[in-house]
């Protein structure tokens, strides 16, 4: 389908209705290429099983569909959660995926279980709304479960972004609640009648916490407080967007700018403001050019903060003085301050399943059942389970130890801060593999790394099988970004805090030979590196050039290797 046909379908869908409700009853095994289009914004994609292309029916094609729930700030109850997880099982294909902007998704859903799904979801108070599709995704926060008062202020401005940014069409319930599509239709007060050009990302974050990445979000609310804790307001940045598409200069991954300084109770105002500037200027004739990132390139900081200030009912401040990021990913034990403890326990890749060695589904109902945690989702698609009762630690850590979990102290540095997004065989986008193909990566790596007395240090990997990056490769220390069949580009220089975009470092890199390539890089990280000094930041002052020069004489590289 066209760009300018998911246009047409937007504006003649009737609120988002089009003929879903009759689709969801034919006997077909698929959707038309509109209500493809229209049930992601009710939070679900068609796909297909692109492994069983091979295999005995080759060239038959076998539909399934992934369901995103939405969860502001990663937030759900132990309810909630096991709710999740018998709906893996009655529907899905027997695992969850913790996403990296703190939802959770199924696969392999068939079509006639739809309805199904997301009405146990909704029984549970948990949505699908809005998770994909043109609109505000889910609204991210540091989902640190403590009573230190910055993350309740990031995790209340959430809930309260998510609830206001919500389409106020009533398609949703009456598809699949109700399960009958009226005819009326309402035109949104903010989203109009084709809703946005393209996705639309917003996190809040405090600068002493950026594990939400908040430089790459479309929107970015920075917390601020004084040295006695009072909330002063927010740093509105505005932006920030990772996609891009191999080949095609237009199209690039972008930081956002730090735009204006607003009071506490302007924050809805100003990102419906924003909402509405990406709707008015978006570029609607090519989706790859849509994002909000390419109205702030085109058309600047200066005219994007005036056009801001039309749209608002107050005066923008100028933006306030930040203290220096950090980042947290709150794994392993924490006090939360209320006399309770949290514990984060790893997911690799985010996915929550069983396998040999390793029960980790089973093992976390088993926890979640007995002890009734709060739940959180972390930004690197792991878990927190909060509100625990300190005597209860040694029967929760013997309980994870009977199903193989590990804890955090078991991971190395490198397998710590990993991410992948799916990639196949589930995403029509991927050009490679990711989810499946990282672990392997990082075991290689992990070996040098062991090799060379590198084995705690942090370093940041991310790993995407094409350049839309949904794992956000281009804010990783190193990032990994399928370029053909199981080739990658390899980035490199980015920063754990999230505040500077790698570059390109070589192209066309064989998975088997990621770890290979990365070694002369990481012994002269080792023999050069300043004290305390990150690979990130080692790889910026020493320069890929020279970098580049020192790997190609290592290893023999042709220059078509070459960035």
């Amino acid at each position: 389908m066209s760009k300018t046909n998911v246009e047409q379908v937007k504006a003649e869908s009737r609120g988002l209705r089009g003929t879903l409700s009759e689709e969801l009853e034919n006997g077909d095994s698929f959707l038309s290429e509109a209500g493809k289009q229209l049930i992601k914004f009710h939070g679900s994609y068609q796909q297909e099983d692109r492994d069983a292309r091979k295999g005995a029916e080759r060239g038959s094609k076998q539909y399934h569909f992934m369901i995103r729930s939405k969860l502001p700030g990663g937030a759900l109850t132990a309810a909630q959660y096991l709710v999740h997880d018998q709906i893996a099982s009655l529907y899905g294909d027997e695992t969850l995926r913790i996403t990296t902007r703190q939802g959770i998704q199924f696969y392999g859903v068939i079509k006639g279980d739809l309805r199904n799904t997301i009405r146990t979801l909704n029984s549970a108070l948990v949505t699908t709304f809005g998770a994909c599709g043109d609109v505000v995704r889910n609204v991210m926060a540091c989902p640190a479960p403590t009573s230190d008062p910055r993350h309740r202020v990031v995790q209340q401005t959430a809930h309260h972004l998510s609830a206001e940014l919500l389409p106020r069409t009533k398609a949703y319930h009456q598809i699949w609640i109700e399960g009958e599509a009226l005819l009326e239709e309402e035109e949104d007060p903010l989203y109009g009648k084709t809703y946005l050009p393209r996705k639309f990302k917003v996190a809040v974050a405090f600068p002493g916490d950026n594990c939400v990445d908040i430089f790459t979000q479309d929107v970015g609310l920075v917390a601020l407080f004084d040295e006695q804790g009072a909330h002063l307001g927010f740093n509105v940045l505005a932006g920030g967007g990772m996609g891009m598409t191999h080949n095609n200069e237009e199209t690039f991954p972008r930081l956002a700018d730090v735009i204006a300084f607003i009071q506490p109770d302007r924050a809805v105002e100003t990102v419906k403001g924003i909402v509405s500037i990406h709707r008015d200027f978006g570029d609607r004739g090519n989706r790859k050019h849509a994002r909000l990132k390419y109205i702030l390139h085109d058309r600047g900081v200066e005219w994007f903060r005036e056009e801001l200030q039309k749209r608002l009912s107050f005066a923008l401040e100028a933006p306030r003085p930040m203290p220096a990021f950090k980042i947290q990913d709150h794994l392993g034990w924490h006090e939360q301050g209320d006399g309770r403890l949290f514990l984060g326990i790893p997911v690799e890749n985010g996915r929550i399943h069983n396998r040999e060695g390793l029960r980790l589904r089973d093992g976390l109902r088993a926890v979640i059942e007995r002890f009734s945690p709060t739940i959180r989702l972390t930004a690197q698609q792991n878990i927190l389970l909060a509100d625990l009762d300190p005597h209860d630690r040694p029967a929760i850590e013997a309980l994870l130890a009977e199903h193989q979990i590990k804890l955090v102290e078991q991971y190395s540095g490198v397998r710590r801060y990993g991410l992948a997004c799916p990639a196949l065989p589930t995403c029509g986008l991927a050009i490679t593999e990711a989810e499946r193909a990282l672990p392997g990566v990082l075991d290689q790596i992990e070996d040098t790394l062991e090799q060379l007395g590198l084995l705690d240090d942090p370093i940041h990997i991310r790993m995407t099988g094409c350049p839309n990056g949904c794992a956000r490769p281009y804010a990783a220390e190193i990032g990994l970004v399928g370029r053909s069949l199981n080739k990658y580009t390899i980035f490199l220089a980015g920063n754990a805090v999230g505040t500077r975009l790698n570059e390109v470092f070589l192209d066309l890199v064989s998975v088997d030979e990621i770890a290979t390539t990365l070694r002369p890089v990481l012994t002269h990280y080792r023999e050069n590196r300043h004290l305390g000094e990150s690979f990130g930041d080692f790889c910026t002052r020493i320069g890929l050039e020279t970098l580049r020069k020192i790997t190609k004489a290592a290893l023999s590289l042709p220059e078509s290797r070459s960035a």
